[in-house]
């Protein structure tokens, strides 16, 4: 018989499990609770009935069966919807995690499990010392990347103990406030000008101890290039369905890590996710820096972004510099570096610097009031059937963001043969320096795709002054806008790297110099050319980038990576509505573009300076888009959730907000209210 009291009484009994490491006590324990216990009272009623003195601030309820933290403390177990065969588990919210570093390096850290994933990211970089945590995010390697290393991993007996680096103790980590100095813009530089690595000054950011010193030099300093053997064994995506797969596992950034089923000592992969390198600066940044040199170092060995022969070389050989930098270095004893080395490095580095575009809006006052306009002789080539091309010489003009073109200089003054609107097309260049060829591949939007025009520059000066013009058009700017003149030098230099000459004495003894070539190119070239043919090709390079520092061939390899065509792109595959077959949106900083998946032609182009909305229709999983001028578009995605897209677009709107006008505190409940989404 139940007595009226207890009828009467809204107690219930519910079980908790509690992660400890006291095997003398239990692992589960009961608990007589009302619906109207808050979720801190449940902890303190617990903890109490354990009657085990630890320090219990960091733990916290896992509800199982929901995936969800129960982080509201003064929430009643009604509100939070908890009942008696709730199985909820009282857990630490900081555990350890293995990352992958761009670098290819893995450290084992304590990060938080409850915060969001933007959070945890934040405080990442802090243990590591990476400015603008904003820029990175975390990766699942999807399992299609890892089909090929398995089948490797079948033949080798004793698999390779790989070596990981130990942050635990670090003051983040630990769960200590980081210090506020971190990222003073007052600080001492963080980098030696001659060797690359870190100033003695940095190690104070981990913590006290000899080991600090190393484990900063392994994330700010880059290391001897793995084998050939290795790399073949790695994931090389060959198709855009391939490349697809690359960006299919990126976490949502609005929810933790165990409610993404990321559980302790699981290995994830940190990378840069966002291609708007905002502020980079050598004094600063590192470990950022290097993190970044990395990242596209590997996208290059492993042709995630294609490139072609030449600037493979040029790319080899900004490689090649730091490996022949440091064995130099390595017989020699380094001496300390005055403050105006420091200001000389910057100063040649200052036009290197990687901004976001449209994050600053030019100071009126810079620009030229009097829109200036270009005119010359230039090579059309229109393609044409059976393979054949019609080239023929007409007088361009370049006026705002249109190219005009006349039968000659004479004709100008009446109307154009053709006028060409180039505000939200595809620039590409088509350039081999070698062969003097200087060409302009201009995609162009129309109604019913994309309309190809070639141009083709007689010189190097020439060319860079009209491309940087397409540049900026293509961007819905002009030569007034204060960015030109930099975007001309930028594209010189990146020629000048192009355009080496031959140096008889290193050429003429590639076997002298310790290198193995197969390390620094992609495994397609180390096919097609002989070892000793490599080398010397790579040496030749080599000789116009001789004269730099390791940290401005970083910056140099980084410049580069950013002018090929593919840079910044991130694929999915989608099927559009109203359309019978599958296509692939390549995903950019700017743009939107629409991939022919057989062919790997871009069909149209959308510009996120254009789009006027975007939501998602989380029932069909279907991503809308309404763009100017009453252009709508709506797709579903095959390869990845549509979250992952949805966020994407919002993070690169959230990162064209900031300026170096304000400090360095991120917004997060604007960056969720972009990318988070209302499912």
């Amino acid at each position: 018989m139940v007595s009226s009291t207890e009828y009467g009484s809204h107690t219930w009994d519910l079980l908790l499990k509690v992660d400890h490491q006291h095997e003398d006590a239990d692992k589960e324990v009961p608990l007589q609770v009302t619906g109207d216990l808050h979720v801190g009272g449940l902890m303190l009623k617990l903890v109490e009935k354990l009657k085990i003195a630890q320090d219990w601030s960091d733990y916290a309820f896992w509800w199982e069966q929901k995936k969800c933290w129960l982080l509201k403390t003064h929430w009643t177990l009604d509100k939070c919807g908890v009942q008696a065969d709730a199985k909820l588990i009282f857990t630490t919210q900081h555990k350890m995690l293995r990352l992958r570093l761009p670098n290819m390096k893995t450290v084992r850290l304590k990060v938080s499990f409850s915060s969001m994933v933007f959070k945890a990211v934040s405080d990442i970089c802090k243990m590591l010392n990476i400015r603008r945590s904003e820029e990175l995010s975390l990766l699942k390697q999807s399992e299609g990347t890892l089909k090929k290393k398995k089948k490797k991993d079948k033949n080798n007996k004793e698999p390779a103990t790989e070596d990981i680096l130990n942050l635990c103790n670090s003051p983040v980590s630990s769960g200590l406030p980081a210090n506020p100095g971190l990222f003073s813009k007052t600080m001492t530089p963080v980098y030696d000008p001659v060797s690359g690595s870190p100033a003695s000054s940095t190690i104070t950011w981990f913590s006290d101890g000899s080991s600090t010193e190393q484990n900063c030099s392994i994330l700010a300093l880059s290391h001897p290039n793995c084998s050939p053997e290795t790399l073949a064994e790695m994931y090389q995506p060959r198709t855009l369905a391939d490349k697809a797969k690359l960006n299919a596992g990126w976490l949502d950034s609005s929810r933790s890590l165990m409610e993404q089923g990321v559980q302790e000592e699981d290995q994830l992969l940190l990378r840069f996710k966002y291609y708007t390198f905002f502020d980079l600066n050598p004094k600063y940044d590192a470990v950022r820096i290097n993190q970044l040199y990395e990242q596209a170092r590997w996208a290059i060995l492993l042709e995630e972004i294609d490139c072609t022969e030449e600037e493979m070389l040029i790319f080899a050989a900004l490689q090649a510099q730091y490996h022949v930098s440091k064995l130099s270095l390595s017989s020699e004893t380094q001496d300390s570096t005055c403050e105006s080395e420091v200001d000389e490095v910057e100063a040649a580095l200052s036009n290197l610097e990687v901004t976001l575009e449209g994050g600053n809006k030019s100071n009126i006052l810079e620009d030229i009031t009097d829109i200036p306009k270009l005119a010359d002789n230039l090579k059309l080539v229109r393609p044409k059937k059976l393979a054949l091309k019609a080239i023929k010489t007409y007088w361009f003009v370049f006026r705002d963001t249109s190219i005009s073109y006349f039968k000659n200089q004479e004709s100008a003054q009446g109307e154009p043969i053709e006028k060409l609107n180039l505000k939200g097309c595809e620039v590409v260049p088509d350039v081999n320096v070698a062969a003097k060829k200087f060409g302009i591949k201009l995609l162009i939007p129309v109604a019913d795709g994309m309309n190809e025009v070639y141009l083709r520059c007689d010189n190097e000066d020439q060319y860079a002054r009209w491309m940087a013009a397409c540049v900026l058009a293509s961007k819905g700017r002009t030569m007034a806008d204060s960015s030109y003149q930099p975007e001309v030098q930028k594209i010189l230099s990146f020629l000048q790297m192009k355009n080496w000459t031959m140096c008889s004495q290193t050429a003429s003894e590639p076997e002298n110099v310790d290198m193995k070539p197969e390390c620094f190119v992609s495994p397609r070239y180390t096919k097609k050319f002989k070892s000793k043919q490599l080398t010397a090709r790579i040496l030749e390079a080599h000789q116009n980038v001789s004269q730099m520092s390791l940290v401005e061939a970083k910056l140099r390899f980084i410049q580069a990576w950013q002018s090929l065509p593919e840079f910044g792109l991130s694929y999915y595959i989608v099927r559009f509505k109203g359309s019978k077959k599958d296509d692939v949106l390549g995903v950019s900083y700017n743009r939107l573009i629409r991939i022919d998946m057989a062919t790997g032609d871009p069909i149209t182009t959308w510009r996120f300076s254009n789009m006027k909305q975007w939501n998602v229709n989380w029932e069909i999983r279907q991503v809308a888009i309404e763009f100017d001028q009453n252009v709508f578009i709506a797709f579903t995605c095959l390869s990845a959730d549509c979250k992952i897209i949805h966020e994407y677009i919002g993070g690169y709107i959230f990162l064209s907000t900031r300026s170096k006008d304000h400090n360095e505190t991120l917004d997060e409940e604007l960056f969720h209210k972009l990318t988070g989404g209302q499912e």
